[in-house]
Order: structure tokens, then sequence, then C-alpha cells
């Protein structure tokens, strides 16, 4: 795959930082140039409109949402497991990517709201496939999405023995429905 490049990523990332900091509305083409440190002109050479800037950022987050489908299904304790397990916010890149889309449809942005039905409808096909009952796939994905939600509001007890304790009742619950489907 070829390299991305670097103003381009930098754009993303300053576009991406202002949404999640200051919200959808501040991220202007002006101050994502800005927060970038390119010029405007610069910004525009990659993106001539900001909607071509909000699509990227959208793939980008479909982007990375791929290649987490497939440490999902590459993972030995299997996908309904793994997405429990990796349930917790961390402020990775997919992190972020997510909550910047997650942020656009809250902004009534059509295409956020298509990259989050798309992202949300493949990672529960994977773990129906390993679950094998659309029930228990719907409630794996209901557990960890609440879990997901807690976390990116710092609704979790700080204590990470604690965090700990909370996956583990989720991962006993996830694999009790899935033995007794």
């Amino acid at each position: 795959m070829p390299r991305k490049p670097v103003a381009r990523e930098k754009l993303l990332t300053a576009f991406e930082h202002l949404v999640l900091s200051e919200g959808e509305r501040a991220a202007t083409l002006d101050a994502v140039a800005a927060r970038a440190g390119v010029s405007k002109g610069g910004l525009l050479y990659h993106f001539p409109h900001r909607q071509a800037l909000v699509d990227a950022a959208l793939a980008r987050c479909e982007e990375m949402a791929r290649e987490d489908l497939t440490r999902l299904t590459q993972s030995p304790r299997g996908a309904a497991r793994e997405f429990l397990a990796t349930s917790l916010y961390e402020d990775s890149p997919l992190d972020r990517s997510l909550m910047v889309a997650f942020r656009m449809v809250q902004s009534g942005e059509p295409g956020a709201r298509e990259t989050c039905e798309r992202v949300t409808r493949e990672w529960y096909r994977v773990v129906l496939e390993d679950v094998g009952d659309p029930m228990v796939a719907t409630a794996v994905q209901c557990m960890g999405d609440g879990l997901y939600q807690r976390a990116s509001m710092g609704l979790l007890p700080e204590d990470p023995e604690e965090k700990q304790q909370i996956l583990q009742r989720l991962l006993d619950t996830a694999d009790r429905l899935t033995r007794d489907a």
C-alpha cells in the first residue's frame, strides 16, 4: 500500500482534534489549516472543500475499522470475546476516529450515519460468525457498545482492577449466553 502524504494525514488529525476538543462547528478549514501548521492553500490542495475533509475522515474511520475486523477474526479467543475485551475506550487512533464519526452523526452528517452503520454491521457480522446466534451476537454487541460508551465518557471506575472485574463479568456472561444458545 502506498504511503499517504504526510500533510494530508496532518490535516485529518487536526480536523479530528478540533472536532473532539472544540466541536464539529469549530473545525473550519481555516482552523484545521492553522492546527496542522499548513497554509489554507495547502489544505485546499488535499481537500478542495470542507465536505471533502469530512468524507476523508469518515473513510479513514472505515479503513481503521476494517483493520480492526481482521484483528477480531484472527484473535485466538474468538471475535466475540475480543470485541468485548477491546471495548474499553483507550484514546487509540481508532477510538478517536470513531468518536469523530459519532460527533458527525450528532451534527446531522448523513455520511457519518452511513459510516457508523457499516462499521457496526461488520462488527456484528464477525461476532455472529463466532457465536452462531443472532440474539447472542446482538447482546455481545450491546455489552461492548455500553462498555465503550461508559469508558469514553469516563464513567467506569478509575481503578484498573475494578475495570478488569467488570470486563471479566461481561466476558463470563457472553460465554454463558453462547453456551446456552
